[in-house]
């Protein structure tokens, strides 16, 4: 099977890994489990490391500014894990559109188009701004309460809080890994295979959605 070109590009931030957990080796092997199940051939990788301070201004990005400029040359697509990893701004995600360069979300899966790119966009950012708006909301509850910020009791429940979503995930996997294996031995192939047998059930993901190639690759990689 002939392999269609991709430009890949990554990114963190300089005050950690960046807000969506992923690295760059953890981003790295995410599109690179993509193009082999979807038939890419990574051609070139940019790597951006920048503070996330400030506005998202494409100025701030000369990896991805090279990456659009090498995409265009090479008349191919820029893949990225996550769709945080370009930005989670709907306008700055609509200006790298006007670029008529497009882009691939390893996460989403290859069929989604820039339209649904821009909802999705917009999705995150709302997001964004409501659990900043709870976070703010919590931490002022928590003062009024008595509680002293920093305490090591919240660091405790932050720890135990993120141990209880973890194990819930793990639960999931392992309820939905029979289901996979029913549909390899059915003949399923590829993830992108696996992931149509599971929509086609109507099974969804952990967050109710559809399933993608990546998303079935992280149940797999969990398990």
């Amino acid at each position: 099977m002939q392999t269609v070109p991709l430009v890949t590009y990554v990114r963190v931030s300089t005050s950690g890994q960046g807000r969506s957990g992923l690295g760059i080796e953890a981003q790295r092997h995410a599109l690179a489990h993509f193009a082999t199940a979807e038939g890419y051939d990574v051609v070139r990788e940019f790597v951006e490391v920048e503070t996330g301070k400030g506005s998202d201004a494409l100025d701030r990005r000369p990896q991805l500014k090279t990456a659009l400029a090498t995409a265009r040359k090479l008349k191919c697509q820029i893949g990225v894990a996550k769709l945080d990893r370009l930005s989670r701004d709907v306008h700055f995600v609509s200006g790298l559109m006007a670029h008529k360069v497009p882009f691939i979300v390893a996460e989403l899966g290859s069929d989604v188009d820039p339209f649904v790119l821009h909802l999705f966009a917009a999705l995150a950012e709302k997001e964004r701004s409501l659990i900043s708006t709870r976070t703010r909301q919590a931490l002022s509850a928590a003062k009024t309460r008595g509680v002293t910020l920093g305490n090591p009791r919240l660091h405790v429940a932050r720890k135990s809080a993120l141990v209880a979503v973890k194990a819930g995930a793990d639960r999931y996997a392992a309820n939905v890994l029979p289901i996979i294996r029913e549909a390899q031995k059915a003949g399923a192939s590829t993830l992108r295979q696996i992931a149509e047998a599971l929509n086609a059930r109507g099974i969804p993901t952990a967050r109710g959605g559809q399933w993608y190639a990546q998303s079935v690759a992280n149940i797999l990689e969990r398990a």
